[in-house]
């Protein structure tokens, strides 16, 4: 029995010094058997638990020895290691280094936007029911603008907006226009300068009350009684938290298609004034506007009258409502150089609501009555149009608006031109009129 018990112990030392040899090798977690005992002290009961541990230590020892043979050799893991770290910290290095580089860059500082004016629809004209030219289906991009705005510095900045369109004229081409190019000096929000061509006080600021200018234009942008920009010198601001807003424009009154530094052909004797004034509160915004000037009129070119015109409009905005009338009173207009006189007006009402945040309806009603007298006060024309849309507007993005839409433009008693053409009749009288229908799919695509 003696012998017995030394030859088990000699044999579980060799075995723990075996397992300390392959002490590198991750270790698994032992579980010890206890077994019960007859009685304490029994001599069999030790030899019995000697030898449930040398079993339970040659287990360890495989175990071991398969995990040592499946690990990685430690230089081949530590290698790896050290090229992790080096790549991990070589990206960090090129991030940091990005980072600035932005911060600082040209770039980050600009930014480009777009929106294009596109529709597929079909026209029906007839001039003293004749049908004109212009009939029929076809799919057309309107306008396509293209902005770019640079920050130098808190207080400067410039804009530069593209406008490509379609000159169905004796060019029949399409057309590149510099619509706005202009140096921006902000002082505070109370008081901007911009100087270039840059947006006029009046029609982009009803156009933003509208909210349907890829419909069709606004009331006197439509019947050419106004324009959206023009080259000179603008001071616009807001006061009181917003409450007031102004802006009063010098520009050279030919619009932005003609700057007058091409050639020196477009230089002017004057300068054109318009201004704006409006009030903004709880939704509702009144505004009031006017023009003086000889509209462009070139060096040298006698002038008889000078162009005027009074503007307001009042409008209220709540959730996906919006209500609005526009109202013109204009003398001169188209008389600047001639020895007659008119006198023109027109009001406009518009609406539009959005039931849900993708889709809404929208109408718009306009008259306009032009009337031009010759130098003796005798009528010579007095054509009155009479226009409106309506229709049904879904929204599935906020870069995207897609109107179906009908629209109505008709003249009586003489011609009027606007943006659908020249509408009337060829003499004053009954059945001398003209009408310019349309129906499509009316779309707008911004960024």
């Amino acid at each position: 029995m003696q012998f017995k018990t030394i030859l088990l112990g000699t044999a579980a030392l060799a075995l723990m010094a075996g397992s300390a040899a392959a002490q590198d090798a991750p270790k698994p977690k032992k579980t010890h058997h206890h077994h019960s005992t007859a009685a304490a002290g029994s001599v069999d009961a030790r030899i019995d638990e000697l030898e449930a541990q040398i079993r339970e230590l040659r287990r360890d020892q495989a175990a071991q020895t398969q995990a040592a043979a499946e690990a990685p050799a430690p230089s081949d893991q530590q290698v790896s290691q050290a090229q992790f770290e080096a790549l991990q910290n070589q990206v960090y290095e090129e991030q940091a280094s990005t980072a600035s580089l932005t911060k600082s860059s040209w770039w980050a500082k600009t930014q480009v936007s777009g929106r294009a004016y596109i529709d597929f629809s079909n026209i029906s004209a007839k001039r003293d029911g004749v049908s004109q030219p212009v009939n029929g289906t076809s799919f057309d991009i309107k306008r396509f603008y293209v902005g770019i705005d640079h920050q130098f510095d808190p207080v400067w900045s410039a804009n530069l907006t593209m406008d490509f369109n379609y000159d169905s004229g004796p060019a029949s081409a399409t057309q590149f226009y510099i619509k706005k190019a202009y140096l921006q000096a902000k002082i505070s929000d109370a008081l901007t300068f911009r100087l270039g061509a840059a947006d006029m006080p009046w029609v982009p600021f009803v156009e933003d009350l509208y909210g349907y200018r890829y419909v069709e234009n606004t009331l006197i942008d439509r019947t050419k009684f106004g324009t959206s920009s023009d080259w000179g010198v603008h001071v616009l601001g807001k006061l009181a938290d917003g409450l007031i807003g102004y802006q009063i424009s010098a520009i050279n009154g030919s619009g932005y298609k003609k700057p007058g530094f091409i050639g020196g052909v477009n230089r002017t004797d004057g300068i054109d004034v318009e201004g704006r004034v409006n009030l903004n509160w709880n939704g509702f915004t009144l505004g009031l506007g006017g023009y003086s000037g000889k509209l462009g009129a070139a060096h040298g070119v006698v002038t008889h009258h000078t162009a005027n015109r009074f503007d307001a409009v009042a409008a209220y905005q709540w959730e996906g409502l919006r209500l609005g009338v526009e109202y013109f009173k204009a003398h001169d207009w188209n008389t600047v150089t001639s020895t007659n006189k008119d006198s023109d007006d027109g009001y406009g009402a518009f609406a539009s609501y959005y039931f849900t945040p993708e889709w809404g309806v929208f109408g718009r009603y306009d008259w306009v009555r032009p009337t031009v007298k010759t130098a003796a006060n005798a009528l010579v024309s007095r054509p009155k149009n009479t226009y409106y849309n309506f229709g049904v507007t879904y929204s599935p993005t906020k870069i995207v608006d897609l109107s179906l839409v009908y629209k109505h433009d008709a003249a009586s008693d003489g011609f009027l031109s606007d943006q659908n053409g020249t509408i009337g009749g060829l003499a004053q009288g009954p059945g001398h009129s003209g009408h310019y229908n349309e129906i499509g799919l009316f779309t707008q695509l911004r960024w």
